[in-house]
């Protein structure tokens, strides 16, 4: 019988060697007597034998004398347990190598029961160099341990049907049934029928070369979850020839979920789970290779939200949140299921439509088509819960056709192009054209040369005279001129708004301030402009600033300005962002004598609430009512009403754009303070002020 089984064993050495000769140990199969049938290439390395030696040899040679009892009583528990189908506990052990000198080594025992009969694997692994060095490693070690635990292998043995003949718990636990109920399964309860090509090619595989894997699959399990798995097999023979496959299967579940997490975080954008920048390069690429094969054009449409943050300062974070996943899927509806919608991070979205047309001319037409529904889709206000939020969009497009166009380049011109909507008034599309490219050329030239500027003060103060309505000169309003290398003289109109974009502004503000403040330093010593008030214009970003009443008096000290002659003129959207922080600011400096005047009233969202709270000395009327004021009956109503309400609340009221005769006398009729404007005097600088004042 013995030789019999060896012979059987013998036969199937080889294919059994793809299995056993895959990993670092030597395995070693002996019989119910201890008798070694087959060995590894492993146990020369190890233990100094041939397998050919070890062939017929008791597995007692491998054991010095002083451990052999030992050795055997663990054999035998091993072989009496009833848990032998599980993999044995690894232990340590001092085993015999060739030359007669000790070792350790881990041994780990393993049943085999096949159709040939039953056998004791035992696994044998090296571990000299690791016990060396130990108590080096032994935290690292603990944790490999631990990751080890939490990664069990299934090991199954089918036949070449399909039917499971022998597996350990890992793969009963993986598959969710119990042994019984594995032994009686049918293969394809267990196996989706979606892989039998797969299946086929695994048979093949095991054809030609034994082997098959790595290969993935999944498995239907007992509760009907589908697991993902990863299997290594081999085929192996027995003695009448019969073939079998040995497989190891891992659960690769984890490992799936983090991946699908880690594209997720990689390609999805958090908030939306739309794609987001780095997804939208890659559907681009693909949208643009599909335009130059089918050659019909595509667009991509850049949406940028308008006021939304806004949303985010009154209403905070987390409603701007819920804000712009709405519009998520409010864009994800407007558009076919063909076309992108990705975000690109704020409140940017980008659409990319496909297939639009082989005209242009009727492509862009579908684009006006597309942007249009969804301007209108999101113009109406949206709900969440008990508050709705107007929401309108400025968008940017720009069509495409094959790889002329590079995809930075496409978002560069959409990007331009949204810019110019936002211009156009907002609620609207723009498309791409040639010269806008030109023009942010030409403002970033004049970001740089406005930061030369700042560096080289290549700025300076004009001066307009305000005058009342016997016509004394009784102030003036400072305005920033650019003396430009150049360009010469540049005035505001050709620089404050990339000023304020760039935040340049700030360094700009306080150059304006603090100078003015030494000009009235200056008349405070000449009689005859000593009583002048200064009018300076400060922006929203200037006055944003949390510190900006610090900065304005501690101008006033350095200069020795009288604060009580600086006249501080606010825009209305500098009163919108936080009313309780505006008034502490405004009432630190009106403690200290600082005046001031509300600019452009009427043009903004004016509220009367300002008017209550704030402590504002002065009304200017803006010139585009003066200047319509005998022509537009609105117009004329509007100063009126600007005058009548200034007076209930016992404010100044200075008109300013005043250019001709009959709009002064309108605005006396209508008792308007002061005025301001070219029919008086344009700005001057201030030698050509100081004669102007002087011969009035």
């Amino acid at each position: 019988m013995q030789a019999a089984t060896t012979r059987a064993l013998q036969e199937s050495e080889e294919s059994l060697n793809a299995i056993f000769d895959a990993g670092p140990d030597a395995m070693l199969i002996s019989n119910n007597e201890g008798i070694i049938v087959l060995a590894s290439r492993q146990v020369e390395p190890i233990l100094g034998y041939k397998p050919k030696e070890l062939l017929g040899q008791s597995i007692e040679l491998l054991v010095p004398d002083a451990y052999r009892q030992e050795h055997a009583e663990h054999r035998n528990q091993y072989i009496a347990s009833p848990t032998t189908r599980l993999m044995g506990q690894r232990r340590e052990i001092t085993a015999r190598h060739k030359d007669g000198n000790e070792c350790t080594v881990e041994i780990g025992l393993s049943q085999i029961s096949s159709a040939i009969g039953v056998f004791v694997a035992s696994s044998i692994r090296d571990i000299r160099d690791r016990k060396s060095a130990e108590d080096a490693v032994r935290a690292h070690a603990e944790k490999l341990r631990y990751l080890y635990e939490l990664s069990p292998l299934g090991i199954v043995l089918t036949d070449m049907e399909g039917r499971y003949l022998e597996f350990n718990q890992a793969f009963e636990k993986i598959c969710g049934y119990s042994a019984g109920e594995l032994r009686a399964l049918d293969y394809w309860q267990l196996t989706p029928r979606k892989y039998e090509d797969a299946e086929k090619k695994i048979l093949d595989d095991l054809a030609c070369t034994g082997h098959y894997g790595p290969y993935e699959k999944e498995y239907v399990r007992k509760d009907g979850t589908v697991v993902p798995l990863r299997l290594n097999g081999a085929q192996v023979a027995a003695s009448n020839g019969e073939k079998f496959i040995w497989s190891i299967v891992e659960d690769i579940s984890s490992r799936k979920q983090s991946e699908d997490k880690i594209r997720e975080l990689a390609f999805f954008d958090h908030l939306t789970g739309l794609p987001n920048r780095a997804l939208l390069h890659d559907l681009l690429r693909r949208a643009i290779s599909s335009s130059q094969r089918s050659e019909m054009f595509g667009a991509l449409l850049l949406i940028d939200l308008d006021n939304f943050k806004t949303i985010n300062d009154t209403r905070g974070h987390t409603v701007g949140d819920q804000v712009l996943t709405k519009v998520a899927e409010l864009l994800k509806k407007s558009v076919r299921n063909d076309d992108i919608v990705a975000r690109l991070g704020g409140d940017e979205f980008v659409v990319v439509l496909v297939h639009l047309d082989s005209e242009i001319n009727d492509a862009a037409g579908s684009v006006k088509e597309i942007a249009e529904k969804i301007l209108d889709v999101l113009d109406h206000r949206i709900q969440l819960g008990n508050s709705s939020f107007q929401c309108t969009a400025s968008i940017g497009a720009s069509l495409f056709r094959g790889a002329e166009t590079t995809q930075e380049d496409l978002i560069k011109q959409a990007d331009l192009a949204m810019y110019r909507a936002k211009a156009m008034g907002r609620n609207t599309i723009s498309f791409f054209d040639p010269t806008m490219e030109a023009a942010v050329l030409a403002r970033a030239t004049l970001e740089q040369e406005l930061r030369i500027a700042i560096d080289e003060n290549q700025f300076t103060l004009y001066y307009q005279p305000q005058i009342s309505k016997t016509k004394e000169v009784i102030g003036v309003e400072a305005l920033i001129r650019w003396l430009h290398p150049n360009r010469g003289l540049v005035a505001p109109d050709g620089f404050i708004e990339v000023a304020e974009e760039t935040g340049l502004i700030l360094s700009m503000g306080h150059w304006v301030l603090h100078t003015a403040c030494l000009q009235l330093s200056r008349w405070a010593k000449m009689p005859e402009f000593e009583d002048l008030t200064l009018a300076v214009n400060v922006s929203a970003h200037q006055f944003g600033q949390a510190d900006f009443a610090t900065q304005v008096q501690a101008i006033l000290l350095t200069t020795g300005a009288n604060p009580y002659r600086l006249k501080l003129e606010l825009t209305e959207s500098v009163l919108m962002v936080n009313a309780k922080e505006i008034a502490a600011k405004m009432s630190s400096l009106k403690s200290l004598g600082v005046g001031f005047s509300l600019d452009d009233f009427g043009t903004g969202y004016s509220s009367l609430s300002y008017l209550k709270l704030l402590p504002i000395d002065q009304l200017k009327i803006d010139r585009s009512f003066v200047r319509d004021v005998l022509l537009d009956p609105n117009d004329a109503a509007i100063a009126r009403t600007i005058i009548a309400l200034a007076h209930s609340l016992q404010l100044s009221v200075i008109a300013e754009g005043v250019e001709t005769q009959d709009q002064q006398k309108f605005l006396d009729t209508a008792e308007c303070d002061s005025y301001q404007g070219y029919l008086f005097s344009k700005p001057l600088p201030i030698d050509e002020f100081e004669k102007f004042h002087s011969d009035a």
